[in-house]
């Protein structure tokens, strides 16, 4: 089996697991190459999967850089919560047998689709072809597309409108359309609701909206959504995963869809969806008590 590694050099321990690795993988497996400052050409590299060492964050970056290439991604957290990245140094050593033969679960994550179209380019939206000869700027992302205000940090006025029904005004810092992937990430730290990585979905959730009204929406991964940027700062900005960016100006259309190309990740077989919420984000736990505070009280 051909393995390529993709490494975050910068994480306390991938150095040391980078020279260890290779001595522990054996003759099962080819090293095909290593990538630790973001230049190799993931479409072009012979693999038959690839191995992220980082975070989450390198995770991403990855998927993002395969621009649609079905490579499966097998993720190994040397950073904090570790949800895309679900393997620890240790684990990735233990299914290294169920990895060469193949056992390994593959799950098919749905990205996102963000492009920019300026208010002065006459383009159907739904016209995918028109959008992309088009556009001035477009990435995926695998967790979230986000508008946010910028400096000077004013609210921003943007219109929101989903498969060309009326759009509706709204004043606040910004949008967040994530992907289920991403829905435990900036999304639910805004107050957005938690998507089983399987439900065919996207989540629209406001940050800081200047209305009591204005809640978070579930629509479809068939949809298309449509942003315009009807007020602005001088550094409103789309991100695509917090990574990749463009400035935006007063009238740019963002259209945010999902891609037409999945990534696919290999998961830990140990890991479960609940008990992953209930061990990382702490979901679920009921209140702590100080049985000493109650002893003091008596």
């Amino acid at each position: 089996m051909r393995l390529f590694i993709v490494a975050n050099p910068d994480k306390p321990r991938v150095r040391t697991a980078l020279e260890e690795l290779p001595g522990r993988l054996g003759p099962r497996f080819t090293l095909a190459g290593v990538d630790t400052d973001d230049r190799a050409d993931l479409t072009a590299v012979a693999a038959d999967a690839i191995l992220v060492l980082g975070g989450d964050g390198t995770l991403l970056a990855t998927a993002r850089r395969l621009k649609g290439r079905p490579l499966p991604l097998l993720g190994v957290n040397f950073g904090r919560l570790g949800f895309l990245a679900p393997f620890t140094p240790a684990e990735l050593f233990e299914h290294l047998d169920a990895l060469e033969a193949g056992e390994l679960p593959i799950r098919r994550r749905h990205m996102l689709e963000a492009s920019v179209v300026g208010c002065d380019v006459d383009c159907e939206i739904a016209d995918c072809d028109r959008v992309a000869a088009v556009r001035r700027f477009s990435n995926t992302a695998l967790n979230d597309a986000v508008v946010t205000a910028g400096p000077p940090f004013h609210m921003v006025e943007l219109h929101i409108g989903v498969d060309g029904e009326p759009a509706v005004s709204y004043l606040g810092d910004g949008v967040i359309i994530a992907t289920p992937s991403g829905s435990t990430a900036y999304n639910v730290s805004a107050g957005g609701p938690i998507l089983s990585p399987g439900v065919g979905a996207m989540c629209v959730t406001p940050i800081c909206p200047h209305s009591l009204s204005f809640r978070p929406v579930v629509i479809s991964d068939e949809s298309t959504v449509v942003v315009v940027a009807a007020q602005v700062n001088e550094g409103t900005t789309l991100f695509c995963d917090g990574q990749a960016s463009t400035r935006l100006h007063e009238r740019d259309r963002v259209i945010v869809r999902r891609s037409p190309s999945d990534v696919l990740l290999i998961e830990n077989p140990r890991a479960q969806q609940w008990r992953s919420l209930a061990d990382k984000l702490h979901w679920a736990v009921g209140p702590q008590y100080d049985p000493r505070a109650e002893e003091g009280g008596a």
